[in-house]
C-alpha cells in the first residue's frame, strides 16, 4: 500500500531560486521532481544547488526523518513532464515568459494534470487563458527559501475547479506546508505588502534619508520585520523585484509600485542581490 508522498510526481518549470527550492523541499519530502530548464549550464548548477540545500534543511530539521528523499531527474525537454502528477512553473516573472512555459506545459500533459504557478503577481486568471484547460490552474506562491518557511499563499483562479485547489492543498500537506487560500488579484496579498514596501525602503536609501542598514535595523527593531525590506529585497533577488514591481504597476497604477531608480540601476550593474554576491548588502561571494 502506497503512503500519500508515493502518489504524487512532481514536474518544476525553471531551474533558478524557487525552482531549486521547490524542488528541495519535494525531494526532501520524498516526492520525485523532474526539473527542466532550457539550459544544461543552468541545469549543473542547478543540482549543485539542490544537494547543498538538502544538506542545508537536513542540519535545521526541516525534513521527515521517517521517509526516503525523493529522485531528482533534470531535462531541457518539456516533453519529459508528461507523467507528472502536478506541474510547477517557476520561471521569471516576466509575461510572455509564462505563457511560453505554460503553453507548453498544458500541451504536454494528460487532461486532470493539476497546473500551478509560483507567480509573484500576474494575476491566475491571466494565465489561465494560456493554458489548454484553465479550470487546472491554480496559484502557489513560495516564499525563499521553500523549505525553511512554512506558510505558503494559495491564490484561487476565478476558473480553477474545486478539485484543482483540493489536490493543490493536499500536495502541499503532504510537503509539510500550511495553506492560507485568498482570492485572485495581482500581487495578491504578500507582494501588494511586501514589494511597495521594499520600494520605498529602497527609494528612502536614494534620497539620502538612511542608510541601508539603518532601514533595515529600524523595520526589525521598531516593527519586529525578521530581515529588514532590503535584505529581503536581496534574498527575493532585485531583478525578480523589479519585473513583480512592473507588474504591479502595469495592472494596477499604483506609484508605490514604479521601480525607483536605485533599484534599477542595481538591476543593471548585475547587483541583484544574494544570488549574485552582491545587492544593498556586500556578500563576498555569489550564493548558491
Amino acid at each position: 500500500m502506497s503512503t500519500a508522498f508515493e502518489e504524487h510526481r512532481l514536474a518544476v518549470l525553471g531551474a533558478g531560486v524557487m525552482g531549486t527550492n521547490i524542488s528541495t523541499l519535494a525531494i526532501g519530502h520524498g516526492v520525485p521532481v523532474v526539473l527542466v530548464d532550457v539550459d544544461e549550464s543552468v541545469l549543473d548548477q542547478a543540482r549543485r544547488t539542490v544537494k547543498q540545500k538538502l544538506r542545508h534543511a537536513q542540519l535545521m530539521g526541516v525534513l521527515p526523518a521517517d521517509r526516503p528523499q525523493g529522485t531528482l531527474t533534470t531535462t531541457v525537454s518539456v516533453a519529459d513532464i508528461a507523467d507528472a502528477t502536478t506541474v510547477v512553473e517557476a520561471v521569471t516573472e516576466v509575461a510572455e515568459v509564462k505563457e511560453k512555459v505554460l503553453t507548453a506545459a498544458s500541451g504536454t500533459v494528460r487532461p486532470g494534470t493539476t497546473l500551478i504557478s509560483n507567480t509573484s503577481c500576474i494575476p491566475i486568471d491571466e494565465m489561465a487563458s494560456w493554458v489548454a484547460r484553465p479550470e487546472e490552474l491554480v496559484g502557489v506562491h513560495f516564499m525563499n527559501p521553500s523549505y525553511m518557511i512554512k506558510m505558503v499563499e494559495v491564490i484561487r483562479g476565478p476558473r480553477t475547479a474545486p478539485a484543482v485547489l483540493e489536490a493543490a492543498t493536499g500536495l502541499l500537506a503532504v510537503l509539510g506546508r500550511e495553506s492560507l487560500v485568498i482570492q485572485d488579484s495581482a500581487g495578491f496579498v504578500i507582494n501588494r505588502l511586501l514589494h511597495p514596501l521594499i520600494n520605498t525602503a529602497a527609494m528612502l536609501v536614494q534620497e539620502g534619508v538612511a542608510s541601508v542598514e539603518t532601514v533595515d535595523g529600524l523595520l526589525e527593531g521598531c516593527l519586529g520585520h525578521s530581515t529588514g525590506p532590503l535584505r529581503t529585497g536581496d534574498l527575493i533577488g532585485l531583478d525578480n523585484l523589479v519585473d513583480s514591481l512592473n507588474v504591479l504597476y502595469e495592472r494596477r497604477g499604483d506609484e508605490s509600485c514604479r521601480p525607483c531608480d536605485l533599484l534599477l540601476a542595481k538591476v543593471q550593474d548585475g547587483h541583484l542581490g544574494r544570488k549574485s554576491g552582491r545587492g544593498f548588502y556586500d556578500y563576498g561571494k555569489v550564493a548558491s
